[in-house]
């Protein structure tokens, strides 16, 4: 019997549920297809996809197995393989944003119409989202008491990497390079790939080096803008690298051994969880906003205002925000604590739509997930679960001095500052687009577009209007 093993999010060999049952059935084929889905990602995501596939592809190589490729939409590019190849089976991990879920649906229905098994598995979290209710059957809509509930929960054991049998004979494949998945990255690919890790086994050894090095003072240095103490897998866990899984019991581990920040980051992997647990119970947390009542919130919406187009820049002024825009073209990441501060500003100072800095962050990074981007914009805004109050405005001035005391974050991503530019800050200038016309030499804005007193009145003045 011949199963094709679905690849979509997990390229990874160790942990993976629906490898694991398909190897069991017999010989196995390896299907990555670039489907309606992948299509419409973002420039960043889609490149660094292509990177996961392609490290992915090498690693089933170095097993005796393959990896084919197929671009189209996901039903009848399924349908041909199995035709190629006789196979009577399908097998994937879930995943549960809006757009993955109507896919794999009609995919599964379709499928077992024909008399194809057709079989998902939960790969991509630590607990399927309608496993955890709250005392009256409900869904949490808070994240404190979800964490309480799953805490002393397992997610099970991790699964060694099977062995893949192969087909007698492998189907055509198309060549990656030809599907050109980082077109839309344009220059910008040369500046943000030394700052990737890209594949598992890469990984497992960035894992390892945070458990063995970084988890002990993680609760305090996670906020630290100027150092790098945060575990940096959200850009693993985003394309299966490393399972939630594997992470969640690294995380045991280590409180088992008595690292103090073990718990935090525990709590961290749950939150991920957390937000695909409100996309599956509440989809359009994706699209509008969670709260229905901020629908008549005086949101711009003009993703290309004055403004707006300064926050995408890095020009907005306010340098700990620009400092974080800018490390984004530069490492296609930010760090987290810049990321709320980013979207407070957004949202709160410029009063602009949340959506429209979540599609921004869809195009600019690496790390992109559809559940965790969504709830982040939200939990900013103030407008989506266990969010922040909308009152509570971050002010950027104070936030870069408690969380960068010495200004070293500021620093390292602002060439026209420093007067001796980094490395790092000269090449934000080498990654944004040319139609910008950015260059060091014009100076950095003397002074914000919206300061943080005149921001913060202005969207309180706005909240209390509404009667909110």
């Amino acid at each position: 019997m011949t199963t094709i093993y679905w690849v979509r999010r997990d390229f990874r060999l160790s942990d993976n549920p629906a490898l694991v049952a398909a190897c069991e059935r017999g010989a196995v084929v390896p299907l990555f297809i670039c489907d309606e889905v992948i299509e419409g990602h973002g420039a960043a995501p889609k490149w660094r996809l292509g990177l996961g596939v392609e490290a992915f592809a090498e690693a089933l190589h170095a097993v005796g197995s393959k990896l084919i490729l197929r671009r189209g939409d996901a039903l009848p590019t399924l349908r041909a393989v199995i035709a190629d190849v006789s196979a009577n089976a399908v097998h994937w991990n879930r995943l549960y944003d809006p757009d993955s879920r109507k896919r794999d649906e009609a995919v599964k229905a379709a499928l077992k119409e024909d008399g194809v098994e057709a079989i998902s598995h939960k790969g991509h979290v630590l607990f399927e989202p309608w496993t955890v209710e709250t005392k009256t059957g409900g869904y949490y809509k808070v994240y404190t008491p979800f964490w309480k509930m799953v805490r002393d929960r397992s997610p099970g054991e991790a699964l060694a990497a099977p062995k893949i049998p192969a087909p007698d004979t492998w189907p055509a494949s198309d060549d990656l390079s030809d599907w050109h998945l980082g077109k839309a990255m344009n220059r910008g690919a040369e500046v943000v790939a030394p700052h990737l890790n890209v594949g598992e086994q890469a990984a497992q050894g960035r894992l390892g080096a945070f458990i063995g090095n970084g988890i002990d003072d993680y609760a305090d240095a996670r906020d630290n803008l100027a150092k790098n103490g945060t575990s940096l897998l959200s850009e693993n866990l985003a394309y299966g690298e490393i399972s939630a899984r594997q992470c969640w019991h690294a995380g045991q581990r280590a409180m088992a051994d008595g690292k103090p920040g073990a718990e935090t980051f525990l709590k961290e992997v749950v939150w991920r969880d957390f937000a695909y647990h409100l996309v599956h119970h509440t989809p359009r947390i994706t699209t509008a906003n969670w709260r229905e009542e901020w629908e008549a919130f005086p949101w711009n919406t003009d993703p290309d205002t004055p403004e707006v187009t300064a926050w995408k820049q890095g020009r907005t002024g306010m340098a700990v925000v620009d400092a974080a825009m800018r490390e984004m073209y530069v490492t296609g990441r930010m760090h987290n604590r810049a990321r709320m501060l980013v979207a407070s500003y957004l949202t709160k100072h410029l009063m602009t739509d949340w959506k429209i800095g979540m599609d921004w962050f869809e195009e600019c990074l690496v790390d992109w997930d559809p559940a965790s981007n969504a709830m982040g914009w939200q939990w900013s805004a103030g407008s989506g679960p266990d969010a922040t109050p909308y009152f509570r405005v971050f002010n950027p001035e104070t936030q870069a001095e408690k969380f960068d005391k010495a200004g070293r974050y500021r620093m390292r991503w602002l060439a026209e500052i420093t007067g001796k530019p980094q490395d790092t800050a000269s090449a934000y200038f080498d990654a944004v687009p040319r139609a910008w016309g950015l260059d060091p030499t014009m100076g950095y804005p003397s002074a914000p577009i919206v300061t943080a007193s005149e921001g913060r009145k202005r969207a309180l003045d706005a909240y209390e209007n509404r009667g909110f």
